[in-house]
This record gives C-alpha cells, sequence and structure tokens, in this order.
C-alpha cells in the first residue's frame, strides 16, 4: 500500500536525502498538530525524507489510545509504505510521547533495516505515579536512541530516566531541554527557536 492510502503524509528532503524518518503522533493529537507538522516541515529543511501518519483510533476520531499490538501493527505498516516512498537507504524511527514509546516497541521487536530511534519526551511514567515505569522493553533494543527530554517533563524527568537508560545495552544519547516540559516548551523562549535547536541536535545525531 502507498503513503495515501493508509492517510500518511510525506515531507520530501531539501536536495537528495540518504535518511528517512517515520514518525508518530502522541496519545492526543495527530500528524497533523503543530508539533509534528514544524517537526517534519523542520528535518526535510535538514535533508532528511520524513514521513507522519495517525494511529487507526485517531483516523476514526477515538479519543482513547488503541492497545499496543494495533499501534506496532500500524507503525510496521507505514514504515514498510515509507520505505518504498523514500530511495533513502537508512531509516530512523520515532515519535512524541506515546509515539516514540511505540517506536522503541518496535525497536525492541527488532525492525528490519532500522538504523535508530528518536524520541520526543519519552513517556516513562503517567504523571504523579513514578511507580508505574514503562521499561520492561528497553533492555530489548539494540539500535541507538536519541531521547530529546524536558528537565521539567511531568511524563519523566532526565533524572528519573537516568536508571533505566543505564542499564540497555543500546547506544543511548540523552539530550535535555533545559526548563522545557513534555511538549519542549520552555517558559520565556520562542518554539521556534527551541525546536530548531532540538532538530539541528537529532539531524546531526541521525547523519552521525
Amino acid at each position: 500500500m502507498d503513503l495515501t492510502s493508509l492517510g500518511a503524509v510525506g515531507y520530501r528532503a531539501d536536495g537528495k536525502s540518504d535518511v528517512l524518518l517515520v514518525l508518530a503522533h502522541g496519545a492526543g493529537a495527530g500528524q497533523q498538530h503543530p508539533f509534528m507538522t514544524a517537526v517534519a516541515k523542520g528535518f526535510a529543511t535538514r535533508g532528511v525524507d520524513v514521513v507522519t501518519f495517525d494511529f487507526p483510533y485517531m483516523r476514526e476520531r477515538r479519543k482513547i489510545p488503541d492497545k499496543a499490538p494495533v499501534l506496532e501493527r500500524a507503525f510496521t505498516e507505514i514504515v514498510t509504505a515509507a520505505r518504498q516512498w523514500s530511495s533513502a537507504t537508512r531509516c530512523f524511527i520515532g515519535g512524541k510521547s506515546m509515539g516514540g514509546r511505540m517506536a522503541t516497541h518496535l525497536g525492541a521487536a527488532h525492525l528490519d533495516g532500522l538504523s535508530g530511534i528518536i524520541v520526543f519526551g519519552y513517556p516513562l511514567h503517567p504523571p504523579g505515579k513514578p511507580e508505574q515505569l514503562r521499561v520492561a522493553h528497553l533492555g530489548s533494543i539494540a539500535v541507538p536512541v536519541l531521547i530529546i527530554q524536558g528537565e521539567r517533563d511531568a511524563f519523566g524527568t532526565p533524572q528519573e530516566l537516568k536508571l533505566p537508560l543505564e542499564t540497555m545495552t543500546a547506544k543511548v544519547t540523552l539530550h535535555v531541554v533545559a526548563k522545557g516540559d513534555h511538549s519542549l516548551a520552555v517558559s520565556g523562549r520562542p518554539r521556534d527557536q527551541v525546536l530548531n535547536d532540538v532538530l539541528d541536535v537529532a539531524a546531526a545525531w541521525m547523519r552521525a
């Protein structure tokens, strides 16, 4: 199936790209959320082919996300279509919050041909429930991982992430957004400025 039939959107890189990123949305907003479109367009201007999509519950306008196996299947289907759409030879997956966590699920399941994973705000635990950690699968990931986490993220601070990440055998890079929240917003700093800094880091990481 192609991207259009799956409701996905492709953002072509400025110039020929050898890097593809398939990007999943968070639990509460789909691929047309301003954060998602800004990230996709920002990566495209940095020479990365990007594909975004909506999970089934979002396409069907349901508020409650599907169970993990459904999300994982949908994500995998989009990755297959995205690889046919893009001529890039290196494929990365990632996402915002829940979408990023699903990317780590695919990484733990050893998705074929994966070069790495990027997570914008890893949802380590529900807000106010630090005992409900979402880390059991992390040790199974073999590809490099970049986690971009706000210093004040209510779903898990960089300090809270430190111990789980130290137990992983994969190479993990944790980039902290000073004073950032779960959406990587920083009080007193323009949103575009923060996002540009983050995208520069992520684009350089993929090329490295």
